[in-house]
C-alpha cells in the first residue's frame, strides 16, 4: 500500500490527498513562477493525475499562456483564501502538480529519495542558492 500525504489551503476550505511519492519535485526559477509565488521560485511535487484527490470547495484557476512555448498552464487556487494549490499543463495532461508548501508536513519531500530538478536557472535570483548535486537546467528540461 502506498503512503498517503495530505495538505491544503490556508483557510482549510480545500484539501488534497496524494497517493505515494511524486514522480519528481520541480523547482522552477522562471519569472512567471517568481511572480505567481512572490518568491524566487515555485516548488511543485509532480504526480500522475489519478493519484491526486481534491476535497472540499471547488478550485478556481488562472490560465497562463507561456511566452516561450505558447502552451497553457492552469494555476489552481482556493477561491476563499487564494492559496496556490498547484498546476496542470497542456503539454502533459496526465500529470498534476501540488505546491510543495501546501502539504501538512512537507518534510517527506526529500531529494535523497525523490528526484528533484531545478529548471529555468537562466532566471534565477542571486539570493536563491541552488544546491550542488541536483539536476539543473538553464531552461525547461524538455527544451
Amino acid at each position: 500500500m502506498m503512503a498517503q500525504h495530505q495538505g491544503g489551503c490556508v483557510c482549510g476550505a480545500v484539501r488534497h490527498l496524494v497517493d505515494g511519492n511524486p514522480e519528481r519535485v520541480t523547482i522552477c526559477h522562471c519569472t512567471w513562477c517568481q511572480r505567481r509565488t512572490g518568491s524566487a521560485f515555485g516548488v511543485e511535487a509532480v504526480f500522475k493525475i489519478e493519484r491526486v484527490k481534491i476535497i472540499g470547495n471547488t478550485l478556481r484557476s488562472y490560465r497562463h499562456i507561456s511566452d516561450q512555448s505558447g502552451r497553457w498552464l492552469d494555476q489552481h487556487f482556493c477561491g476563499s483564501c487564494g492559496t496556490n494549490l498547484g498546476l496542470t499543463l497542456e503539454a502533459v495532461p496526465d500529470i498534476r502538480s501540488v505546491a510543495a508548501g501546501t502539504f501538512d508536513d512537507p518534510a517527506w519531500l526529500n531529494p535523497e529519495t525523490i528526484p528533484f530538478r531545478h529548471i529555468y536557472l537562466r532566471s534565477t535570483r542571486g539570493w536563491a542558492d541552488v544546491p550542488a548535486g541536483i539536476e539543473q537546467h538553464a531552461e525547461h528540461f524538455r527544451a
